[in-house]
C-alpha cells in the first residue's frame, strides 16, 4: 500500500523571511512536504546565523543550532537583492517557478522597496499568496517601530504580568511573540490555502506579532476593558488552582512545579506526603482556604520538598494524578521522556556540521507524515536552483557568481 503523501507535498514557498517567526512557519511547511527556497544573503546576514550555540562550540556562519532548528528541509539561495541581476532573477523565480506562496519578514516596505511588492508580484501570479509579518503589521501608526520579540513582549503587556507583586518586571524567557505567532502564522495560511482551492483567488496576509501575542493574555485585557481592572504580577499564583507554583527540591537549584486544580488533586497530593501536618490542616482543605492562606501553605509544602528527591517526587505525583514536572535544563531536555515518546528531538545530516539535533513539530497529522532533513548551509542550492530551476547557462552562472550577484560564504 503505498505511503500517505505528506500534506504539503507540492507546495511552492519563496521565503524571504529571517530569524525566528517566519523561518519557524515556514519549517513546518517544509517538514510536511513543502519545497521552501529560502532567500537568504551575506551582505544583510540573518541575524540568527551568528547566534550561539555553535556546533562543537566553533563560530561559523553554517553552525548555529538555533538556524539548523528553525529552518530544516529547506533549500537556500544565497542573492545580493540590492543588485538588478539579483531581483531579475527572483522575478524569473515568480514567472517560471510560480511559487504558490510568499513569506517575508523585513520592516515593512522593505520588499517594496526592492521590487516586490503585492501588487506588483499578483500582476504576474494572480492567485499568489502573499504573507508578511513584523512587529506592528504593513500599516498603522506605529508601523515603523523596529523591534524584535523581547521589545514586543514588552509592548504587549507579557513584561508586566510576568514576575513577582514586590519587584520589577522580569517577562517572559526569551522573546516569547517569535514563538507564539509561528501557529497563527500557520492557521491563517492554511486558511488562505483552502480559500485559494475553493475560489481560485490569492490573499494578503498581514500578521502583527504583537497583536498575535495579545491572544495569549486576553482574560487579562478583557478584565481591563470590561472592569477597568489592571492585573498585575503575581509570581506563579493563579487564579483559580492553589497551591500552584515552583517548588525547592533536593540538590542545587532544583525544582519542581505542582499545580492543584480542585479537591482531588488536593486528596491526591495529601496521599503523597502522607504525614505531614499540613495535609489534616483544617484551614487548607477547601479551595477557599488553600486560597486564604497560600503563602503559608506554599512555605510548609516547600519545606517538605526541599527533602525530597525532584524526579521521584515528580513521578510520584503523577501516578497519584496531580499535575506536576521537574523544572529541567535545556542538556535535560533532550532525555525528556514525554519528548522522547513524541519523538520531539531528531538528528538530521548537516552539509559542514555533520549530525545535528534538531526540533520537530509540537504537533502529529495523524494521516500524513513528516520529514526533517538538515538546515543547508548559506546558499548551498545555488547551482540547483539556476541550473534545474532557472536554466541558468554555465557561462552565465559563472557571470553570476563572479559579480557578485549569487552568493555563499
Amino acid at each position: 500500500m503505498p505511503e500517505t503523501p505528506s500534506v504539503f507535498e507540492g507546495l511552492k514557498v519563496l521565503d524571504f523571511a529571517w530569524v525566528v517567526v517566519g523561518p519557524l512557519t515556514t519549517k513546518h511547511l517544509a517538514d510536511h512536504g513543502a519545497t521552501v527556497i529560502r532567500v537568504e544573503s551575506l551582505s544583510r546576514l540573518d541575524y540568527l546565523r551568528s547566534t550561539a550555540p555553535f556546533k562543537d562550540g566553533q563560530f561559523g556562519l553554517n553552525r548555529s543550532q538555533f538556524w539548523a532548528s528553525f529552518n530544516t528541509s529547506k533549500k537556500s539561495l544565497g542573492l545580493n537583492l540590492k543588485t538588478d541581476p539579483a531581483k531579475e532573477l527572483i522575478w524569473r523565480l515568480i514567472r517560471e517557478w510560480q511559487p504558490d506562496l510568499i513569506t517575508e519578514s523585513f520592516a515593512p516596505g522593505q520588499l517594496a522597496r526592492f521590487g516586490f511588492d503585492y501588487e506588483s508580484v499578483r500582476a504576474v501570479k494572480p492567485d499568489i499568496i502573499y504573507f508578511s509579518t513584523t512587529q506592528l503589521g504593513q500599516t498603522g501608526p506605529f508601523t515603523q517601530y523596529a523591534g524584535f520579540g523581547n521589545i514586543g513582549a514588552a509592548i504587549a503587556g507579557l513584561n508586566h504580568l510576568t514576575g513577582w507583586p514586590d519587584r520589577p518586571p522580569v517577562g517572559p524567557w526569551g522573546a516569547m511573540p517569535d514563538m507564539v505567532n509561528p501557529p497563527l502564522a500557520m492557521s491563517a495560511i492554511i486558511a488562505a490555502l483552502e480559500y485559494r482551492r475553493r475560489t481560485g483567488k490569492g490573499q494578503r496576509l498581514d500578521l502583527a506579532q504583537i497583536e498575535g501575542a495579545l491572544q495569549y493574555i486576553a482574560p487579562a485585557l478583557l478584565d481591563c476593558d470590561s472592569n477597568g481592572t489592571v492585573v498585575e504580577r503575581a509570581g506563579n499564583y493563579d487564579v483559580g488552582m492553589a497551591p500552584h507554583g515552583a517548588f525547592r527540591v533536593a540538590g542545587e537549584d532544583r525544582w519542581v512545579s505542582i499545580a492543584v486544580r480542585n479537591d482531588a488533586d488536593w486528596a491526591a497530593l495529601c496521599k503523597a506526603a502522607a504525614g505531614e501536618p499540613w495535609t489534616t490542616d483544617a484551614r487548607f482543605q477547601t479551595f477557599a482556604g488553600r486560597k486564604e492562606h497560600e503563602a503559608e501553605l506554599e512555605s510548609q509544602i516547600g519545606a517538605w520538598t526541599a527533602k525530597q528527591d525532584g524526579e521521584r517526587l515528580m513521578l510520584d505525583l503523577q501516578e497519584q494524578g496531580v499535575p506536576a514536572a521537574l523544572v529541567k535544563s535545556c542538556i535535560e531536555l533532550m532525555d525528556d521522556p514525554q519528548l522522547r515518546y513524541m519523538d520531539f528531538f531528531h538528528e538530521t545530516q548537516h552539509a559542514e556540521c555533520g549530525p545535528m539535533p534538531t526540533d520537530g513539530p509540537s504537533f502529529r497529522l495523524s494521516l500524513s507524515p513528516w520529514a526533517a532533513t538538515g538546515a543547508p548551509t548559506l546558499g548551498q542550492h545555488n547551482e540547483e536552483i539556476h541550473r534545474e530551476i532557472l536554466h541558468v547557462s554555465d557561462e552565465e552562472l559563472a557571470s553570476l557568481i563572479g559579480e557578485g550577484v549569487i552568493e555563499s560564504p
